[in-house]
């Protein structure tokens, strides 16, 4: 058995930042376990860049201003006290990460260079060409190894573990590489598992690790998930695969065109343009489709990003990685063609309930959240674009500040009996599913899943086809209690992991197909369209998801916390 003062999962931009704050306090002991290897978790795939308030371009930016394109882009379903605080932070952490070595792309006076991005007012995101998350990932990855982080690869997070009070006090893993349970005890757990994207495995810009495992383990422990509904579908997916065309395509300078040669996004939002928040383009360009200005048919049709007015120079130089993904997967170079467009599944923006923003401490006493898998409540019902990774730089930090906190204040639970019982349950379960000959193959359940996300919960909803899919989504949880895994063998058996990542998505599509249906209303990336109005009388609420007592989903509400911006309508 192992045991830690602070066990964090999760080897992200989030995770490994609190990490790295545990590891700097004198004294305490910190581990982290990933399912795969730290520096090619999802941050890494983040391009454009990390949003802050440094006043390097546009003198005239402020934290306030900030503060309010971020209340503005959530359609007011953001916390304004935990956007503020969140927002006050950021330009630390930029000047952390260059502290510690991150090379960010620069200006003529060497500054940290920033780029407009969609919905906010100046240009505000820092980057590193169109590499940016990487960048952030190395970097901390680098200094969480200076300070002695003791990183568990290839561990695989199975469940939290509560003693006789409630607190969380420890966790059972899959050890891939050995092939059995480990059980690991610690005062304090952050979960930092990134979003669930692939539950939308049609067409989805995240990862094949983006399972939602530890917003699934926190619900199953008796945490709440928060506004689960909230969707974010990238405008720019590539058209035949939905691979991440970074918004820095269109912060540079980019255009987005329809089948008649038109800039559409001038009917949409005549102000802002391509640089309008990502649900009013993602939304745009859908409507474009649906009115036959796309090029192509069905769900292979498509619009086109067109750089070539861009020059060389620009897309060589900032957008090298961009170009590079469309040679590969459009065969086409952006420096002569446009780019087939279409959006993807891309952002979770609800998760694991943080009822603390201030620690990212969770309902549960001793687990904390932070990054994707949370819902700190800063990005409301659509997130701003570079607000991504600076929530992992900011609130990584606060939660490894808050889990050290704790653990230096509490002892370690009395979780021995609970691990046993746990491990033993898992090992057994292990058996039953890999020696199963019947039922229905575990990866037709993935399939079935991401069908019914896609076409039914996807960028436009409506009853009838949420209520179908909840249908489905029920009957697939039976079918997945007798599938079919089949590979017996222990050592990397990946078989098994895809069963349970598979479990996770279930459980967390059904949270965000019961917010879709309980949201009777059009909000952000929300788009109900028997109910295409937002209805701030009704819905200025957080939906809250808990598993009740007699193992059913329990849906409640909570009032979204406002401090001096009241709601207005959503111009670009």
């Amino acid at each position: 058995m192992e045991q830690f003062d602070v066990l964090v999962v999760g080897s992200g931009g989030a995770g490994q930042r609190a990490a790295l704050e545990v590891g700097r306090r004198k004294g305490l002991t910190v581990a982290l376990i990933t399912k795969i290897f730290p520096t090619r978790s999802a941050t890494a795939m983040a391009q454009g860049g990390v949003n802050a308030c440094l006043n390097n371009v546009a003198a005239e930016d402020t934290v306030e201003t900030h503060t309010f394109d971020t209340v503005k882009g959530s359609d007011y379903l953001g916390d304004q006290d935990a956007i503020e605080f969140f927002c006050s932070r950021c330009p630390e952490g930029v000047l952390e990460m260059d502290h510690m070595g991150a090379p960010f792309s620069r200006t003529e006076q060497n500054k940290i260079a920033q780029r407009n991005f969609g919905g906010q007012s100046y240009p505000r995101t820092c980057y590193s060409a169109d590499k940016t998350g990487h960048v952030i990932l190395h970097t901390t990855y680098e200094q969480c190894l200076k300070e002695g982080v003791h990183f568990l690869q290839e561990w695989y997070l199975l469940d939290l573990v509560k003693d006789a009070n409630g607190h969380v006090g420890g966790a059972v893993v899959w050890n891939m590489k050995e092939g059995k349970v480990e059980q690991i005890k610690a005062k304090a757990i952050i979960l930092s598992t990134g979003g669930a994207g692939r539950i939308f495995w049609t067409r989805t810009t995240n990862p094949f690790l983006s399972t939602g495992d530890g917003m699934a383990a926190a619900f199953r422990a008796g945490n709440g998930l928060k506004d689960m509904e909230m969707i974010q579908f990238h405008p720019t997916g590539l058209g035949r695969t939905g691979i991440l065309m970074s918004e820095a395509v269109r912060g540079e300078g980019g255009y987005l065109l329809n089948s008649e040669g038109e800039r559409f996004m001038k009917n949409y939002a005549p102000n802002k343009m391509e640089l309008a928040s990502r649900d009013v383009v993602a939304k745009a360009i859908e409507d474009e489709i649906a009115a036959g200005r796309g090029f192509g048919s069905g769900l292979n049709a498509y619009v086109v990003a067109d750089l070539r007015h861009l020059g060389p120079e620009v897309i060589i130089e900032k957008l090298h990685g961009i170009r590079d993904l469309a040679m590969t997967f459009e065969h086409c170079d952006p420096l002569v063609q446009p780019v087939p467009i279409r959006p993807t599944c891309h952002y979770t923006m609800g998760g694991i309930d943080v009822v603390d923003y201030k620690t990212c401490a969770c309902e549960l006493p001793g687990l904390f959240s932070s990054g994707e898998a949370s819902c700190i409540s800063i990005h409301g019902a659509n997130r701003l674009g570079g607000n991504s990774l600076a929530d992992g730089v900011v609130f990584g930090k606060v939660s490894g500040a808050g889990a050290a906190d704790y653990a230096e204040t509490h002892e370690q639970p009395n979780v021995d009996a609970e691990l046993a019982a746990a491990a033993k349950a898992w090992e057994a379960k292990f058996t039953e599913v890999t020696t199963r000959e019947g039922g229905r193959p575990v990866v037709e359940i993935r399939d079935a899943l991401a069908d019914a996300m896609w076409n039914k919960v996807g960028i436009f909803r409506n009853e009838d086809g949420i209520t179908e899919a909840l249908k489905e989504i029920d009957q697939l949880i039976e079918d997945y209690k007798t599938c079919y895994v089949g590979d017996p063998e222990r050592t990397y058996n990946m078989a098994f992991v895809n069963y349970c990542e598979i479990g996770s998505m279930l459980t967390v599509a059904k949270a965000i197909a019961m917010g879709a249906l309980h949201r009777r209303e059009s909000r952000g990336a929300h788009i109900r369209e028997d109910h295409p109005k937002r209805n701030d009388e009704r819905y200025l609420k957080h939906s809250l998801i808990k598993l009740g007592a007699n193992g059913e989903y329990e849906l409640t509400e909570r009032d979204v916390v406002f401090t001096k911006y009241e709601p207005q309508e959503r111009k670009y």
